[in-house]
């Protein structure tokens, strides 16, 4: 069966837009992104942190992933120069999945006393193979489902996306107890191999033609995109890509190291703070996808914006309450709730915003700006944790997480029609 051709929209029914090979490609796509991500920001920083670098040293690492935020400058060479072999996607796809299995296996063999900047390098070089590959992935995907899909597919994406933090967030740091780091890291890597053969499995999905210079591929699609949009709704979009997860990319900058900092072994860590995210992960993914069947996209970024901003307080809660595993396990249960939510319905809204003419650039642009706060912004947290203290900046998250709310009345009305300012096509 082609993994290309849906039915006619609104003559699905729900079960076959629930069960279908759209969706499991969804579900391996969001594996392969969410791994190198959730290194960095899990595993890496619990390496540092138990090797005795400061906290603000590991906040400044936040700056490694700058190749998120500025992926959009060589999206069109990806899209302009396909490689020689599987197609234009799943080429850059398998050359990006195993450098990063190379990269991530060499890491720890750098000393962190003596070359934190050659760890810093290395961990830069993850983050571009890593948004490199995530520009590719996320075309793919755009390409691959249809206008009434996007919902539950980036949902899938998402829980799957999550359940990949769970091997360095998780097994990793268990493994971290009883094995050598270098061990530890490789194990890690070798999960990058059921990115590889979900790349090698599946078809190319159907392109628009190929861009026809390189000139073309840089341009038309931000000239499209603010044609089609208007300068003005243009930019309020762009601010509320900014905005509406900079809250929360900000409380979960440091995670890790505030599991730490509460007195939680790694162990603990492990097996409680990230296996209680998993089923809340699972079961609001798949119930926020298949509201956003019913409902469309507009009204679920309200609702899961909503409790994504409420269950950053759950972060302050424990910074006042201190060490305990239930309340660990429930505050991170609802947070990652939230953000699976918020995430899903994000990635959707961006989707639909895209041109399916400049997918590969339009979506790396929009999705960059998710990722400047998660690097600019993230790496002064770790300054303004040991300035005010865990709560008070757990409280300063959810304040800065408000804008980007407010900013739904303007990019995505309650009231508004669920097609409204659909992509063209």
């Amino acid at each position: 069966m082609s993994d290309t051709k849906p039915s006619a929209p609104g003559q699905t029914p729900l079960w076959q837009a629930i069960f279908n090979r759209r969706m499991l490609i969804c579900l391996f796509t969001g594996f392969a992104s969410g791994l190198p991500l959730y290194l960095l920001i899990s595993l890496v920083p619990a390496w540092l942190r138990t090797e005795g670098v400061s906290l603000k040293d590991i906040g400044l690492f936040a700056l490694i992933g700058l190749p998120y935020t500025w992926k959009f400058f060589w999206a069109p060479l990806q899209e302009r120069y396909p490689l020689p072999f599987l197609g234009r996607r799943r080429g850059w796809m398998l050359v990006t999945q195993a450098a990063l299995f190379v990269c991530i296996a060499y890491l720890p063999f750098f000393d962190t006393d003596s070359e934190l900047l050659f760890i810093a390098g290395l961990c830069a070089l993850i983050a571009f193979f890593s948004a490199t590959q995530d520009i590719v992935i996320d075309a793919y995907r755009r390409e691959l489902l249809p206008d009434e899909e996007l919902g539950l597919g980036n949902a899938l994406h998402v829980n799957a996306y999550r359940i990949a933090g769970l091997v360095p967030g998780s097994l990793a740091l268990i493994l971290a107890d009883h094995l050598p780091w270098q061990e530890v890291f490789f194990i890690t890597a070798a999960f990058m191999t059921i990115a590889v053969v979900m790349t090698l499995a599946i078809s190319e999905p159907d392109h628009p033609p190929a861009p026809a210079s390189l000139r073309d591929a840089v341009v038309d699609p931000f000239q499209e995109f603010f044609q089609r949009q208007g300068i003005r709704p243009a930019l309020l979009i762009l601010a509320f890509m900014f905005l509406y997860k900079l809250g929360d990319n900000m409380a979960t900058a440091l995670a890790t190291p505030f599991y730490i900092d509460m007195g939680f072994e790694l162990t603990e860590i492990g097996k409680v703070a990230k296996h209680a995210a998993l089923w809340p992960m699972i079961v609001g993914g798949l119930l926020g996808g298949i509201l956003m069947l019913k409902t469309g996209i507009n009204r679920a970024l309200w609702i899961f914006g909503f409790v994504q901003l409420i269950s950053i307080l759950g972060f302050a809660l424990m910074a006042r309450v201190g060490e305990g595993l239930w309340l660990l396990a429930l505050v991170i249960g609802f947070e990652y709730l939230g953000v699976g939510l918020g995430t899903a319905a994000f990635l959707a809204f961006i989707a639909r915003t895209t041109s399916r003419a400049h997918v590969a650039t339009q979506f790396a642009l929009l999705s960059a700006l998710t990722a400047v706060p998660r690097t600019f912004v993230n790496a002064s947290t770790g300054y303004i944790v040991e300035w005010i203290g865990w709560e008070l900046f757990f409280y300063g998250c959810a304040l800065v997480a408000i804008p980007g709310m407010l900013l739904l009345f303007k990019v995505a009305p309650w009231h508004a029609s669920n097609s409204e300012k659909q992509a063209s096509s």
